[in-house]
């Protein structure tokens, strides 16, 4: 299986709440960057937090792939969320060959570290809009490899 490990693009700093805050202009064009690197990729499902920046992303990458699978909103997927509940719940969209899921940090870089080293002690760096492709036969920690982690260019 193939997992692809996104981090929203660049936010603005301010906003009602932290799950409020919106893509920049700037976050945007990082992500139709990111985007670029899933072209032909046979995504199964896309799963996303519910954080507006996190459902913009989710939203420009459906977009720019022209994508016609549905986005799928969860809960887990939030900036502090717990990657053994993650990957609990990426149990039950299994055997899906390719999933995406799109999520902030430190979530996202923990969940990566974990699935590659087995331990949390390694986050993967995730700049905003960075993209990490895993693969490996069983989605469990310390049993993934990381195939490519890609960050977008400054511009």
């Amino acid at each position: 299986m193939r997992l692809w490990l996104m981090r929203h693009g660049e936010a603005v700093a301010h906003a009602a709440s932290d799950a409020e805050r919106a893509l920049t202009d700037y976050g945007r064009e990082q992500v139709r960057q990111a985007a670029g690197q899933l072209d032909g990729r046979r995504l199964g499902c896309i799963l996303v937090s519910p954080y507006r920046r996190a459902q913009q992303t989710a939203a420009l990458v459906k977009e720019t792939l022209d994508y016609r699978g549905e986005l799928l909103t969860v809960p887990w997927l939030t900036p502090e969320s717990d990657p053994r509940e993650v990957l609990a719940q990426l149990d039950n969209f299994l055997p899906a060959s390719e999933l995406l899921l799109v999520s902030h940090q430190p979530l996202i870089g923990n969940l990566g570290g974990w699935l590659v080293h087995g331990h949390r002690q390694q986050p993967l760096a995730m700049a905003t809009a960075s993209l990490a492709e895993l693969e490996g036969d069983i989605l469990a920690a310390g049993l993934m490899n990381l195939l490519a982690l890609v960050h977008p260019q400054h511009g």
